[in-house]
């Protein structure tokens, strides 16, 4: 579950509804830096909670201030530059990473044979500048 805004424009920027919030800030551009009266998250820190990218430039767009600070006295910044990682994202790491680690140590075998063997053929005396027949 996420967060229930009573201000609909912060609750669009939340759900990344770019529509609703267009309709909203054409209605009265002074929306788009309305505060939420439970949080005090204004739309571009609703958008900035969840990651939403596109909400986010839009709003940048649409002069949306990054200054304004929440009742935690936290502005956009501090929400963008969190790392969240859902309980999932640490699954999905921990099952794919050690597949992707043998993957590349695999790569960086071949990589080091291939090098071996042109170390080997370029300390003979062979044709570096021969052209095939394409």
């Amino acid at each position: 579950m996420g967060i229930l805004y009573s201000e609909p424009m912060c609750q669009a920027a939340y759900d990344d509804d770019i529509h609703k919030l267009q309709e909203m800030i054409l209605a009265d551009p002074r929306n788009v830096n309305v505060q939420d009266e439970g949080t005090g998250d204004t739309p571009i820190i609703a958008a900035c909670r969840q990651g939403h990218l596109r909400t986010v430039k839009y709003l940048l767009d649409c002069n949306a201030n990054v200054s304004i600070r929440n009742k935690k006295e936290r502005t956009c910044l501090h929400y963008a530059t969190r790392r969240t990682f859902s309980f999932l994202d640490y699954l999905m790491i921990a099952i794919l990473m050690p597949i992707l680690l043998i993957g590349y140590l695999i790569m960086e075998e071949k990589q080091r044979k291939n090098v071996k063997l042109m170390e080997l053929l370029l300390a003979t005396k062979v044709e570096v500048n021969a052209v095939d027949y394409s």
